[in-house]
């Protein structure tokens, strides 16, 4: 650290001191932060580097194009929704998706939020950018089909309606055109609420008070000429309202002068111009004061603004080694607003399906790793049930949001998950579904004379299996001819040879997780062909995971103990350290990847031969990192070493981290413990 740094880093630490044992009110505190903010960031010192050490990384990024597709995309799929629907989805929506003269100016002619989105780089590993739009493409919110499309996928997904940001300043309005086709087109039928963004808008996209591009210029006579101007939208009978009341909210009430005051010529404004009452609430962006004090009606989280999850930059590879920005882990955040206690006063709940928004500060920006759908559909869930129990009359939620591309908080189908966000909105709606626990076998067949050897073995366990074949394209037509000769009922999925078993393991158990299925067998088509006793290894395997005397009774621990993750073979967990081949530096590229930190590896093992009884909700981390499918090395007979490899040694890792625990087959069935030996189908690395 520079002098320079650590003069600023202990200067700001005893004013923030000083600051926190100060006592005052919330309100005024969060006033204060921001009047520092706005005249004083400089003083803020540099958050914790990553690192740059180029010769200890292994670096895994897409050389192909940036459009790739990630374990757990989603086509659109057609659904149902439950009626009544459990609350009001309503998604914070953008409309900087088309060019206005003022932009142009600013920041080059033709300029719309799109030229941030396709610019942006990966900063560090696993840093998924830049993110590029799916079905609806780079759209032009001048287009009235645009807005259309948009609409008829929020409804099919769940979204109640849209609150759009709204740009007033002063009696001039910026990026009005599609909120005026939407007035003008009966037709764009989800209802819309206006967000009044009433901060400056800025060179460095924050509203601060530096590099003013256009200001706000906040009166008693501007109020009244702001309120006269959005009526045509409060007055539309497609407008979202709350007890029949326009719904208006505001950014940043802390902004105006007299916020109180303000409310109150609103509200007389609308009572007198035949629109009646009106619903405020303000957006927690920046304050969090009780809405009643300042005469509005309600607030609406807005994470993850006012929230602190600790930066988690230190432990991230960094390809840019001049990366400055911050990066946090997206599950704390969650599981912060998720614990929270409601406030003594009416507030909507919000919750944000990710946020990165390196494409508006390059090399700079704030980035929330370990954002995942799954994750995102089970804090909705409970923002649902939040709302339900705070506002019961009409609970809504507010999501944040439906397309900030810039800020990496999109809910709309992108090329990488697809539609993953939107089925874990839609899926939120529902109760939790009822658990399947019908055990699957999920078989990986290269060799297809080998299918006998494994269905026997199935069969002979006396369990009524669901069964799951995963095969390469070239291996399809000898594996369906097999099971059509075998009288097998299965399931066959069919992938590009590439990540050996591992890669199109992951993708049937993710798929397996979304369906709630509680207990899968993993196998694959042993030979080893490198190893003389590569048949000893596969049918030891098989006698241990699958002899008479142990499966029932494997799946029966499966569904009386949910704290039981994975079931290994006897004697097959080895230490990790003491076979890390050529792994090490995978292996630390995916904990990374997990969020698992660094002393859990160190004490770990894995399960060698890639055989074992699991519960996919073990597997979360792993499936939830959304490993990129081009990530996985091209099959060249590689021995050791690849992303599969790696992938092989996180298993046991990823059930510990989601609280799960390993035990062996033998333990778990009630049979003798075997004496430890060495192990006979590895060599440990020099």
């Amino acid at each position: 650290m520079s002098p320079r740094d650590f003069a600023k880093r202990s200067l700001f630490a005893v004013l923030r001191l000083g600051f926190r044992l100060t006592p005052m009110p919330l309100a005024t505190r969060d006033r204060l932060r921001q009047r520092f903010l706005d005249r004083h960031a400089y003083l803020l010192p540099p958050g914790p580097r990553g690192q740059s050490d180029p010769s200890s990384q292994v670096e895994r990024r897409s050389r192909v194009h940036a459009a790739g597709r990630a374990i757990g995309y989603l086509p659109h799929r057609a659904g149902t929704l439950p009626t009544p629907l459990p609350a009001t989805l309503v998604a914070f929506y953008l409309p900087q998706f088309h060019p206005i003269p003022e932009n142009d100016a600013w920041w080059g002619e033709g300029f719309t939020e799109w030229h941030n989105v396709a610019r942006a780089l990966p900063q560090f590993e696993g840093h998924a950018q830049p993110r590029l739009p799916g079905e609806l493409g780079f759209y032009d919110l001048r287009l009235p089909d645009v807005m259309r499309r948009q609409m008829q996928l929020a409804r099919a997904y769940g979204i109640g309606a849209f609150c759009s940001y709204f740009y007033w300043f002063a009696g001039k309005t910026l990026l009005e055109q599609p909120l005026q086709q939407w007035l003008a087109d009966a037709a764009l039928d989800l209802p819309l609420c206006l967000c009044w963004a009433n901060e400056n808008w800025s060179r460095c996209w924050d509203g601060r008070a530096d590099d003013i591009l256009i200001g706000q210029r906040h009166s008693a006579a501007d109020d009244l000429a702001f309120i006269e101007h959005v009526s045509r939208y409060l007055r539309d009978p497609r407008y979202l309202r709350v007890d029949d009341k326009p719904l208006l909210l505001i950014y940043r009430p802390g902004l105006l002068p007299e916020p109180k005051a303000t409310a109150q010529r609103w509200r007389e404004w609308c009572r007198t111009h035949g629109i009646g009452e009106i619903s405020l609430a303000y957006v927690q962006s920046f304050d969090r004061v009780d809405p009643r004090d300042i005469g509005f009606d309600a607030a609406v989280e807005f994470p993850p603004n006012n929230t602190t999850p600790a930066a988690i930059t230190a432990r991230q590879r960094l390809l840019n080694p001049h990366y400055r920005g911050d990066i946090h882990d997206w599950r704390e955040m969650a599981r912060q607003s998720m614990a929270k206690s409601d406030p003594a006063y009416p507030c909507y709940p919000g919750v944000n399906p990710g946020w990165d928004n390196e494409p508006r500060r390059s090399g700079r920006g704030r980035v929330f790793a370990h954002a995942s759908p799954r994750g995102y559909r089970d804090w909705l869930r409970q923002a649902i049930a939040t709302a339900r129990r705070r506002l019961p009359a009409q609970p809504m939620v507010f999501i944040n949001a439906w397309n900030e591309w810039a800020e990496g908080a999109v809910l709309e189908p992108d090329t990488r998950l697809g539609h993953a966000w939107l089925a874990s909105t839609r899926a939120a709606l529902h109760p939790v579904p009822a658990a399947d626990t019908r055990p699957c076998a999920v078989i990986h067949v290269w060799y297809p004379d080998l299918l006998d050897e494994l269905v026997a073995a199935l069969r002979a366990s006396g369990i009524d299996w669901r069964i799951i074949i995963t095969t390469a394209h070239q291996r399809e037509q000898p594996v369906r001819e097999r099971v059509a000769q075998l009288g097998l009922d299965a399931e066959i999925d069919v992938f590009e040879n590439r990540g050996r078993d591992i890669l199109p393991f992951l993708h049937v158990a993710n798929r397996l997780l979304d369906e709630g299925v509680t207990t899968v067998l993993k196998l694959h088509g042993k030979r080893s062909t490198h190893r003389e006793d590569g048949e000893t290894w596969r049918r030891e395997l098989l006698d241990k995971l699958l002899a008479t005397d142990r499966a029932a009774r494997i799946l029966a621990a499966f569904r009386d103990d949910a704290t039981l993750g994975l079931v290994h073979a006897e004697g097959h967990l080895q230490p990790l350290d003491y076979y890390w081949g050529a792994n090490e530096a995978n292996v630390d590229y995916l904990t990374r990847r997990l969020g698992i930190a660094a002393a859990q590896v160190e004490h770990d093992s894995f399960i060698a031969g890639s055989m074992f009884w699991l519960r996919p909700a073990a597997l979360r981390p792993l499936l939830d990192a959304h490993l990129d499918a081009a990530e996985f090395e091209r099959e060249a007979g590689q021995l050791d070493g690849t992303l599969a490899h790696a992938v092989e040694r996180v298993f046991s890792l990823a059930a510990t981290a989601s609280g799960y625990r390993t035990a062996s087959t033998a333990h778990v069935a009630g049979l003798p413990k075997t004496p430890a030996a060495a192990y006979p189908y590895a060599q440990r690395s020099g």
